[in-house]
């Protein structure tokens, strides 16, 4: 009798809610794969070599959008991912279709992800490196100090 295989209960994906690659003039002409679920947003770069690029979307502080104007003649967009997650505090997310609707989608996931597990603002605060370049004594006279 075999064994059950418990890692195919742990590798399990979720549905994948949006995929796009990174685009030339408007056309998917590249090996860069951006793609997110419900849970952990997703980055595939390369062809011979590939690097996987893997951020809880509770981890992220904030989804904006930027738009050139060659990007608005093109019709696409980046999306600029700013995030807790110490590999890749920020991820562009260059030259996608559709960047507002996505960017909209990302934001709401994000919101509703924070809200499942209970992650307040401030909880992330410390966790984007806001408060790294104080030692003990400095936060000590901060509290000490209001005024400070």
């Amino acid at each position: 009798m075999a064994k059950p295989d418990r890692l195919t209960e742990y590798a399990a994906v979720d549905d994948i809610i949006w995929q796009d690659r990174k685009r030339y003039l408007g056309l998917p002409l590249s090996f860069t794969v951006y793609r997110f679920d419900a849970n952990r947003f997703y980055e595939k770069k390369g062809f011979f070599n590939t690097k996987e690029e893997e951020i809880l979307l509770y981890r992220v502080l904030d989804v904006s959008l930027k738009r050139s104007l060659w990007q608005k003649i093109f019709g696409v967009g980046t999306i600029v991912l700013s995030t807790a997650d110490q590999s890749t505090p920020i991820l562009e997310v260059k030259n996608i279709k559709n960047s507002d609707r996505v960017r909209r989608a990302l934001s709401n996931i994000v919101e509703k992800e924070r809200d499942e597990k209970r992650v307040l603002g401030k909880e992330m605060f410390g966790a984007s490196g806001a408060f790294d370049v104080l030692d003990g004594h400095d936060m000590d006279h901060m509290i000490d100090h209001p005024g400070f």
